[in-house]
């Protein structure tokens, strides 16, 4: 009797798992064929828009403004930049300005984003023929080369440029977005909490992509201890390009500029010698970028939910990033949005022309649908920036940096005494679990603790009491450099 029951109930078991196995498989197969109909849509859509805005901009502005859609090198040389590319290396642009010669690296995904239905047909050799001979037209234009006479070219470049129509016809205009104007264009905005002076302790919170030091300043901030308040300086910066800081139309937005400015705001003024960070997200690459740059000032960091992807062997690191942060799937949403904010340049400016511009009415309609009973700094930050930032941040760090990131783990593991933490949420959709478990194999000594239920906002938003205590804790009992 006893067997037959178990027999029954093995069944069962089987059954439901096999009915789970088909829905699952079903499920991704919809996702896929819709993933398809959708961005194949998107594709052509951003080539319209590519000739709409290039016909607006020109009658509001005066200018013709090149876009990505061209090969590199006019999009370089009519920005006023030259890109110079070396075999085995990241591309660079070359500046020149009246002072000094820039180099900044810049990511290939700017420029070579193939569309769904080009890697799709990767897999026959008639169709992959026909996608080459487009290619060579259009966004898959190798860069080219340039040699000795480059500085002779920037020569001819200075003084010829127009300067830029600000903010942009399809930028906010508000005092929020536009405040840094008004101010100091060199430097960061930095809300500073805690004590203000005569201090030993600091700590600078770098928040993640499309957001703002709000993300810091409405939850953690509040919640910290009065110890805390009286002995730790807390700085929480918005990133260049975002919130209340600077936006330049003529910014790259690379590693390098939001690393300079990050030095200029927050710790060449303060004088800071030593600090802890905590970064969410984008902020994760930022803040290891600064531990490798101070390896002997950094007391502890704690990284949340890091975009740490090793590329596989063979595969371009630039591409295989955008492949995983931006999928071209419909499901789950928030990697439906990134998709787009990532391989469509026209599509993205759309949304930020549809959300950005007009983020008073979208916080105006959300208290008034709750009655104002809901804050809305999340909204704050995602709105306060312009699609030139978001785009070039996005692709020159998130992207740009993939291959580099191996080597900031490396050097933090075995250069750095500083304590390592990093929290997940387990239900993140847009930077899975892995990620986390990926930092722990190249950092075995970090201290990773994933959160169940919790997601890439709730990590911090919803539990930020009892986040404020783990990072009382960390700060307390860092090893001291």
């Amino acid at each position: 009797m006893a067997e037959s029951f178990g027999f029954v109930y093995n069944l069962g078991v089987m059954g439901k798992t096999k009915s789970r196995s088909v829905l699952g498989f079903t499920g991704k197969f919809v996702n896929g064929v819709l993933s398809f109909l959708v961005f194949s849509v998107l594709d052509v859509l951003d080539i319209i828009l590519c000739y709409v805005y290039k016909i607006i901009d020109f009658f509001v502005e005066d200018e013709w403004k090149p876009c990505y859609c061209s090969s590199p090198k006019e999009t370089i040389i009519k920005s006023g930049n030259i890109l110079v590319s070396e075999k085995g290396e990241a591309e660079k642009i070359v500046c020149l300005t009246s002072t000094k010669l820039h180099l900044e690296e810049i990511s290939d995904t700017l420029y070579s984003r193939p569309s769904l239905a080009a890697e799709v047909s990767k897999t026959t050799v008639k169709l992959r023929k026909v996608v080459a001979s487009y290619n060579k037209t259009t966004v898959q234009s190798p860069p080219f080369m340039v040699n000795n006479t480059i500085v002779e070219m920037l020569q001819e470049k200075i003084g010829s440029n127009k300067p830029h129509r600000f903010p942009r016809w399809s930028d906010c205009d508000c005092d929020t977005c536009n405040s840094w104007s008004n101010s100091c264009k060199d430097k960061l905005f930095v809300h500073i909490g805690g004590r203000k002076d005569n201090v030993t302790e600091n700590v600078l919170f770098i928040h993640g992509f499309i957001s703002s030091s709000a993300f810091w300043t409405e939850t953690l901030f509040p919640n910290f201890s009065r110890s805390i308040k009286s002995k730790y300086r807390l700085f929480a910066i918005d990133l260049l390009g975002f919130g209340k800081s600077p936006k330049p139309h003529d910014s790259l937005y690379t590693m390098k500029e939001h690393l300079d400015m990050i030095e200029r705001s927050v710790l060449e003024p303060n004088k800071i010698q030593s600090f802890h960070i905590v970064a969410h997200s984008l902020g994760c690459l930022l803040a290891l970028a600064l531990a490798v740059k101070y390896p002997n000032s950094v007391k502890s960091l704690t990284l949340l939910a890091p975009p740490y992807f090793p590329t596989p062997k063979g595969e371009e690191a630039t591409q295989y990033m955008m492949r995983k942060v931006a999928p071209r799937q419909v499901w789950p949403l928030i990697a439906f949005g990134a998709s787009m904010a990532a391989w469509y340049e026209h599509v993205s400016r759309t949304i930020c022309l549809l959300i950005c511009r007009q983020h008073r009415t979208w916080e105006f309609l959300a208290k008034l649908i709750t009655r104002n009973r809901i804050r809305t700094y999340l909204i704050d930050g995602f709105c306060c920036h312009t699609h030139n930032a978001a785009w070039h941040t996005l692709h020159n760090v998130i992207c740009g940096t993939a291959a580099k990131i191996d080597g900031y783990l490396d050097k933090v593991q075995n250069h750095l005494n500083c304590s390592v933490n990093v929290f997940h949420g387990r239900d993140d959709e847009l930077i899975p679990v892995e990620c986390s478990d990926h930092v722990k194999n190249k950092v075995p000594r970090a201290n990773v603790k994933v959160i169940e239920k919790k997601d890439h906002l709730t990590i911090v938003v919803g539990r930020q009491e009892a986040f404020a205590r783990e990072l009382e804790h960390i700060w307390k009992t860092a090893k001291r450099s």
